[in-house]
């Protein structure tokens, strides 16, 4: 990119759309990160094509394409993802949302019959699911939790930005920090975007994601069941009878996943997206069985 010749906005975002492949994709990442560099709305850009751009914002511009076209996610770049129309601030280190994630929070809202109630959304990430459940359910106690330290401050820096502070956000490895919080026997919905790609879908994955995308947000072992088979067998526990556990998982887990549950499940059921592929799973928790008395 030529300093002298790079002097509006209209210019600067055609070069930056060629440089990143010339696509209508490649033209929304390029006005996403010229908008970051000049820190303008969408709105001023559309209205004011021919504006003038500083020499600093032009070289930020430049430095940023190059980073993107070594394979660094936009999110990372532009330091924000939208989900559920709200924007979830992301950076290294912390898995960023992905749109079919959104099914999660579609189901929950679906099966809602009460006006308040309990959810524990397991591995927020950058609290999307919660945060956005929590907007959604002004009533609902919403509680988080990840393993990932990183991950619990840009959750919690989410929530505060949101204005939605009133999500509690911990540090724990699936249940193993709520002892003690009553929440046994408590909870109206358990949800979660649990890692699970396998080892040999990790090594198959581009190399942008492989290299700045937590391999621990993404691969829970060899299988990829690993921690959905945990939260199966551990969710029992927590839930209500007649409770849901929502969560998703990749394409082609469907028939393996369906297989985890036993008898303490019922109405277990998959949600297509939009593709049509098996994304998220849906299923209730029976409540505790009584033992029916043995005759002598």
């Amino acid at each position: 990119m030529s300093a002298r010749s790079l002097t509006t906005l209209q210019e600067l975002y055609r070069q930056a759309q060629s440089r990143l492949g010339g696509t209508p994709e490649s033209g929304l990442e390029a006005k996403l990160l010229l908008l970051r560099c000049t820190r303008l709305k969408e709105e001023r850009f559309l209205a004011e094509p021919d504006r003038p751009v500083s020499a600093p914002a032009e070289t930020r511009l430049q430095r940023l394409v190059e980073r993107r076209l070594s394979g660094i996610p936009l999110a990372y770049l532009t330091g924000t993802r939208e989900f559920w129309s709200l924007p979830f601030r992301v950076s290294p280190g912390v898995f960023i949302p992905r749109p079919e994630t959104e099914l999660v929070v579609e189901q929950v809202l679906k099966l809602v019959t009460q006006t308040d109630g309990r959810i524990l959304d397991v591995g927020t990430g950058c609290g999307n699911i919660a945060l956005c459940l929590a907007r959604e359910l002004p009533r609902f106690k919403v509680l988080a939790v990840d393993v990932s330290q990183r991950a619990v401050a840009g959750a919690r820096a989410n929530a505060e930005r949101l204005e939605l502070s009133r999500v509690e956000i911990i540090p724990s490895s699936l249940f193993s920090k709520l002892k003690g919080r009553g929440l046994e026997g408590a909870l109206d919905f358990i949800v979660s975007n649990p890692p699970y790609v396998s080892i040999d879908e990790w090594n198959g994955l581009e190399d942008g994601i492989k290299r700045h995308e937590p391999k621990r947000a993404l691969v829970p072992g060899p299988t990829g069941l690993e921690f959905i088979a945990r939260l199966i067998k551990r969710s029992p526990k927590y839930l209500k009878p007649d409770g849901f556990l929502i969560f998703e998982i990749g394409a082609g887990q469907d028939t393996r996943v369906l297989s985890l549950f036993d008898k303490r499940w019922k109405g277990v059921e998959r949600v297509l997206d939009l593709a049509g592929i098996p994304r998220v799973i849906i299923a209730q928790y029976r409540g505790r069985q009584r033992r029916r008395n043995r005759k002598p």
